[in-house]
């Protein structure tokens, strides 16, 4: 099912989110108006805030409190991607310019630390401390796996467990967040906030094992394919890889990742190891156990019209094309 049809279930629900996310963007700083006005030409699928509604849905009835938390994980997804941009120096993002492209690095990472105080703001300022609670935490785990990953490529010393810590806390968290905080603003318990914040969690996983697959992939997937090699990042095929290679072998790889990352010929040649040595496979495996894991937890869950969407909406991230 495409993001659209999903979509419908909630159409009410989106444009309301909607209007509370553009009041959030609101600044009395000419400058900072026009580029949240960008901001919100270049919105995405909206996936994040239609995770926070059809848990919310799936669980309770949706209230101002549920608009206000799509809007804070929205808010705090915005900044995370402005912030990437300027530490990835990105230029593009989407078909359109990155903020740091238009504006340069400082009004950029100015322009992420508004959003995420926005964010931050729009709880404390309804007394919302419990989603307070559910985002803050989110910060923290982002920030605490993209590091890892900094630290950890250097040495290209990522193991399988390492690499699962990683994507948990800069991919998962926040689309777990989406889910808890969701179930947390209609009042569930914490028993229940904590089901769906597993739910994103393994979604969130599969979601990243799928990005690292397309990765790998030679078909146009609508994004750069071996950016992940030219970054010198090791993800799970290639972690699975490097261990059923002998020591030779896995020497000659890793020499590729450090310094022959650009050579689209070695690239090739790292690429068709990976995949002989039963890497790609092994990460679609993995992703499917996350998927089905999402999946029973949530047929746990009261089934109605927004379990049915959650569910369609869980199998739109290991389906999807691009």
């Amino acid at each position: 099912m495409s993001v659209s049809k999903i979509q419908s279930v909630i159409a009410p629900e989106l444009k309301e989110f909607e209007h509370y996310f553009d009041d959030a963007l609101k600044s009395k700083v000419s400058l900072l108006d026009i580029v949240m006005k960008y901001v919100v030409r270049r919105k995405g699928k909206q996936m994040r805030p239609m995770f926070v509604l059809l848990s919310a849905g799936t669980t309770g009835k949706i209230a101002d409190r549920t608009y206000r938390a799509a809007s804070m994980i929205e808010l705090l997804h915005t900044a995370t991607l402005v912030h990437d941009d300027v530490v990835d120096d990105s230029y593009q993002r989407r078909g359109f310019w990155s903020i740091n492209a238009l504006w340069k690095n400082k009004i950029a990472v100015l322009v992420g630390d508004y959003l995420l105080s926005k964010g931050l703001l729009l709880a404390v300022d309804n007394g919302d401390f419990d989603m307070l609670q559910i985002v803050s935490n989110a910060v923290k785990r982002m920030s605490e796996g993209e590091l890892l990953q900094i630290e950890k490529a250097r040495r290209l010393d990522i193991d399988e467990e390492v690499y699962y810590d990683i994507i948990k806390g800069k991919t998962a968290s926040l689309i777990a967040t989406s889910c808890a905080i969701g179930a947390a603003s209609v009042g569930a318990d914490e028993q229940t906030v904590k089901l769906f914040y597993q739910i994103g969690e393994d979604v969130g996983m599969a979601f990243q094992i799928k990005d690292d697959l397309f990765d790998y992939a030679d078909a146009d997937v609508g994004k750069p394919t071996h950016i992940d090699i030219k970054e010198k990042k090791m993800t799970l095929p290639l972690i699975y890889a490097l261990q059923q290679a002998d020591s030779s072998l896995r020497r000659e790889m890793i020499q590729v990742v450090k310094r022959h990352n650009t050579d689209k010929q070695k690239v090739d040649w790292l690429i068709a190891k990976v995949v002989a040595l039963g890497g790609m496979e092994y990460a679609k495996n993995k992703m499917n156990q996350y998927y089905q894991n999402a999946l029973m937890a949530v047929a746990k869950c009261p089934q109605n019209q927004y379990s049915d969407a959650l569910t369609q909406l869980i199998t739109y991230t290991i389906e999807r094309t691009k």
